[in-house]
């Protein structure tokens, strides 16, 4: 995954579990905006999740911001 979607990515999950805890889940396209503007970013995105780690449409954003941050 690209360095810029990391990072996108971890300040979502920190903003989510910020506002409503640890057990606050995410879907991958909770680090877009509600339009396609970027549709190479949430294609990536879509594999890392979906492809590469198999990941359930919502998981626990403290799992998420784990697996990015180990480079996973």
């Amino acid at each position: 995954m690209r360095e810029s979607l990391r990072q996108k990515a971890i300040e979502i999950c920190d903003k989510k579990i910020a506002q409503k805890g640890d057990n606050v889940g995410v879907s991958f396209y909770a680090f877009f905006k509600n339009k396609n503007d970027a549709p190479d970013a949430l294609m990536e995105a879509a594999r890392w999740w979906i492809e590469t780690h198999q990941l359930d449409h919502f998981e626990k954003a403290v799992k998420i911001k784990g697996l990015i941050e180990k480079g996973l």
